[in-house]
């Protein structure tokens, strides 16, 4: 067949360990036969970041604003261990940190749903979309150790040198601890705006949920920001769309996940995003099998796996040893990153790829073919481990029968 013709270029951001070992496999098995890939290629590599004093990752995001779609490779964020190991010149931050503020992105993670891998919430028979707000909160905390005796407040000191003082706490009884959070209007906004945007491009209802009985202004000012946006700006294109958008506590949003079927978009806090969707990915099984993607206010997509570089796998893969690495999350950061690039360029062959490409991947496992996680999950009756590149090139015989 010929190849597809793509019309402009996705951002291609590569990553580290097994992650990028299965990344061109990838391209190579399932892509680059079929279609004539044009991507901007950027190395987020460990290695090449360290080179150019992380300068790749700024790079990379601003292409991504320039061209609109991007997909990425699992990177690693370097602990201490691996600033020997790499011999860096300093502790990089997160690629993914990086790129969520540059973009302005709220992250979206979704499990995939396959045949045979049943969730442990026996009712949830659609995935369940987290939306994480991807800024402030717990994440860029102040905090300290209090001593007996001491007297702690917060202090506002406004462009005019007035002082606003509360009391957090007088600790006469005892030693303790503080920690102050922040947030910012503009970035709730954002955080508003695109899973309202998502939720119209998917189609599917959205909550959003916080703690405003307790946390009176800062949670609330939340709620109040999603509802100000939602009423001003979007709830005629909701009910257009027959889709809906109600804010609960999150207390309410726990119990009706569990009670539901799923379906829907569930906007969480940044810490509430961070737990609730490792809860979610566990329960519908794993966290291999979840596909994330960074959406920005302004209609920017980054496509990527919700998991790590599989170290472990990688280093087994260095003294020549077989792995049986789970590689849908990053094939699906792939379709997805495909899928939006035809959409916003119009070009249904390239739309009509993805979908058989990932129709290809959820058959080959539901035919009993799998990797060795899936394997230990799944209840078909006849089952088949594969390693890494075989379950690649199971996926790529049943795709070839689909075209």
């Amino acid at each position: 067949m010929e190849k597809i013709k793509m019309v402009t270029p996705l951002v291609e951001m590569d990553g580290d360990e097994m992650t990028r070992i299965i990344w061109k496999m990838i391209k190579d098995i399932l892509l680059l036969p079929y279609i004539d890939l044009k991507t901007e290629y950027y190395d987020l590599g460990l290695k090449h970041r360290n080179e150019t004093n992380d300068k790749v990752t700024f790079d990379s995001a601003a292409a991504t604003k320039k061209y609109g779609v991007a997909v990425k490779c699992a990177t690693i964020t370097p602990n201490a261990d691996r600033m020997t190991e790499y011999n860096l010149k300093e502790m990089w931050k997160s690629p993914n940190g990086t790129i969520r503020a540059i973009l302005d992105g709220t992250v979206f993670r979704t499990p995939i749903i396959v045949k045979g891998i049943t969730p442990f919430i026996p009712t949830w028979t659609k995935p369940i979309t987290i939306a994480r707000h991807a800024y402030g909160d717990v994440y860029k905390n102040t905090e300290m150790r209090v001593p007996k005796g001491s007297k702690c407040e917060l202090v506002c000191t406004d462009k005019d040198g007035n002082e606003t003082r509360e009391l957090i706490h007088e600790f006469s009884e005892s030693a303790g601890i503080i920690q102050g959070l922040h947030n910012l209007d503009k970035s709730i906004g954002s955080f508003a705006r695109s899973c309202f945007n998502f939720a119209l491009d998917t189609k599917q209802d959205i909550w959003f949920a916080s703690k405003d009985t307790i946390s009176k202004k800062y949670d609330h000012r939340f709620k109040d920001i999603f509802n100000e946006i939602f009423e001003s700006e979007y709830k005629d294109r909701f009910a257009e769309s027959g889709i809906e958008y109600f804010y609960t506590l999150i207390d309410d949003a726990v119990a009706r996940v569990i009670r539901s079927e799923g379906g829907y978009i569930w906007a969480c806090k940044n810490y509430d995003g961070d737990v609730m969707s490792d809860m979610v990915a566990t329960a519908y099984g794993s966290l291999a099998m979840m596909t994330s993607v960074l959406v920005s206010p302004d209609g920017v997509y980054e496509y990527e796996a919700a998991h790590g570089t599989v170290q472990r796998h990688y280093y087994k893969h260095l003294k020549g040893e077989k792995t049986s690495t789970n590689s849908v999350a990053t094939l699906f950061a792939w379709t997805g990153a495909l899928r939006k690039r035809g959409e916003l360029d119009n070009t249904p062959d390239l739309i009509a790829f993805a979908d058989k490409l990932e129709k290809a991947t959820i058959k080959t496992i539901e035919d009993g073919v799998m990797t060795g996680d899936l394997a230990l999950l799944s209840t078909l009756p006849n089952k088949r481990k594969v390693d890494t590149e075989e379950f690649l090139i199971e996926i790529g015989e049943r795709l070839k029968a689909m075209l």
